[in-house]
């Protein structure tokens, strides 16, 4: 994982006008965006559209369209990895779907596995929806499936970002999913 005081370091001194910690910056972000990838797509099974490359890709795009040397911590960090992986995914399955005949939206069953990039594009469409809506209502328990659907991280990798235990993880993950099982199930 990111050691954070480095790449704080870096970031900043990149702000500043430091290229060459804007090249070890890069370099850490882009090795780490890449593991996450790999690990996210690697424990979906199905046909694989989405190649870890590509995702880190149009991921590290989508940060560095933002600020980077605005990135306070490794949290910040995840939770913005996390988010433009999520966002790449999505774009990746809107497009998909584009390139076929379109159509309505479907609700979905979700299984123990957390959703991923396995999903057909009808179906990650599904999920964005329900997920922009349970970060409205709490984004506590968005964030903690976002960074384990998307960011791939596990629930110890989460509690050491969050500061709270792994038993709080855990049960906001199962908040979740039921969250999404509810909003993404055909009732009955």
């Amino acid at each position: 994982m990111i050691d954070q005081v480095p790449l704080t370091a870096w970031l900043r001194a990149a702000g500043g006008g430091d290229r060459d910690a804007a090249e070890r910056a890069y370099a850490s972000i882009h090795a780490e965006l890449r593991r996450l990838a790999a690990r996210q797509l690697g424990r979906n099974a199905g046909p694989a559209t989405l190649t870890p490359t590509a995702l880190v890709n149009e991921a590290y795009l989508k940060l560095a369209n933002g600020r980077l040397e605005a990135i306070s911590d490794r949290r910040h960090f995840f939770n913005l990895a996390a988010r433009a992986m999520r966002q790449t995914v999505i774009d990746h399955a809107r497009e998909r779907l584009a390139e076929k005949r379109g159509g309505q939206l479907v609700r979905t069953e979700l299984d123990e596995q957390l959703p991923g990039s396995g999903m057909d594009a009808q179906q990650s469409l599904a999920l964005q929806q329900a997920l922009d809506v349970l970060e409205k209502q709490d984004a506590e328990l968005a964030e903690c499936l976002i960074l384990r659907a998307f960011g791939g991280l596990s629930a110890s990798e989460i509690a050491e970002l969050r500061g709270v235990n792994e038993r709080t993880v855990n049960r906001d993950l199962v908040l979740a999913r039921n969250y999404l099982r509810m909003v993404l199930e055909p009732p009955g």
